[in-house]
């Protein structure tokens, strides 16, 4: 595993890394537009916000200690602890992590030329997808082995299940149904609200009947009807981190949730802290 982190490794936007790999001036060119490009897709997603769906707000409950060095791309809690799916090449894990001190007690690392992305726990199996290589893993949950790999034919961001289906997202508005038995897709979930397809749909998880989906490279979360795909409120996660956390993080990602406890979890890549939260609940939409 490569030690150590590159200048590629702090760029947010998925699509940067790519440009600098293809050559010096792409690269060049990235660096400079990236802080501009990434400003103006943030000040759009907020202006995306619809006027008819709830806007939610949070308070913290309690913070976790989270690894600096964790490139979130997954989450998931389970039996009383995270279970977690980190990104970059070279730097890709799955990991089982205690809340309370934010220690690695299990972890194995993907191979260097795939990009970890999203983790589910269904049953006694995890899964967990890659980027752009377009194949996931199935493990053991107990003992992280591998017990099979599986093909999809586009980019592989979030995955997540409702106790039927396993449903993924590829940053764009669709979500992909999955059987998860033979692993081939069902179908597909058309996200939207009354102003369009809700993009940039990231890490997922399944809450009470409803998909939670981070909203790359927002600070958004949307609820999603897991029936229809009609987004029914946003959360507004803006402020999370205090301001002596935010030096060398990256966007919010992350969602995790004990249906046990009623606890819903939220972080980030890099970030240092992972925070249980309660929706503060504005069922007026905003025009």
């Amino acid at each position: 595993m490569r030690l150590g982190l590159t200048i590629f490794d702090r760029i947010t936007g998925k699509q940067d890394m790519l440009k600098w790999i293809t050559g010096r001036w792409p690269t060049l060119l990235c660096l400079c537009l990236t802080p501009l490009v990434l400003g103006a897709q943030r000040q759009g997603m907020e202006q995306r916000i619809p006027g008819s769906a709830d806007l939610h707000h949070y308070r913290v409950v309690r913070s976790y200690p989270h690894d600096r060095g964790a490139f979130t791309q997954g989450l998931v809690y389970d039996g009383g602890f995270f279970y977690e799916g980190t990104g970059l090449h070279g730097r890709s894990t799955l990991r089982k992590v205690d809340p309370a001190s934010g220690r690695v007690l299990k972890e194995i690392g993907l191979s260097p030329s795939l990009f970890g992305e999203g983790v589910t726990v269904f049953g006694d199996r995890i899964f967990q997808i890659t980027w752009q290589s377009r194949v996931g893993f199935v493990y053991d949950k107990t003992s992280f082995g591998l017990l099979r790999k599986f093909s999809y034919a586009h980019e592989g961001w979030g995955i997540t299940h409702d106790g039927k289906r396993l449903i993924m997202s590829d940053g764009t508005s669709v979500l992909h149904l999955l059987d998860p038995k033979d692993l081939h897709e069902t179908g597909t979930l058309r996200v939207r609200d009354d102003r369009g397809a809700v993009e940039g749909l990231n890490e997922l998880e399944y809450v009470r009947g409803a998909i939670y989906a981070n909203v790359w490279p927002t600070d958004y979360i949307v609820v999603i009807d897991s029936r229809t795909g009609r987004v029914t409120a946003w959360i507004d996660l803006r402020g999370l981190l205090a301001q002596e956390d935010l030096q060398a993080v990256d966007v919010l990602n992350g969602i995790a949730y004990d249906a046990e406890g009623g606890r819903l979890f939220v972080t980030g890549k890099f970030w240092p802290k992972l925070f249980e939260i309660k929706l503060i609940r504005q069922p007026v939409g905003r025009n």
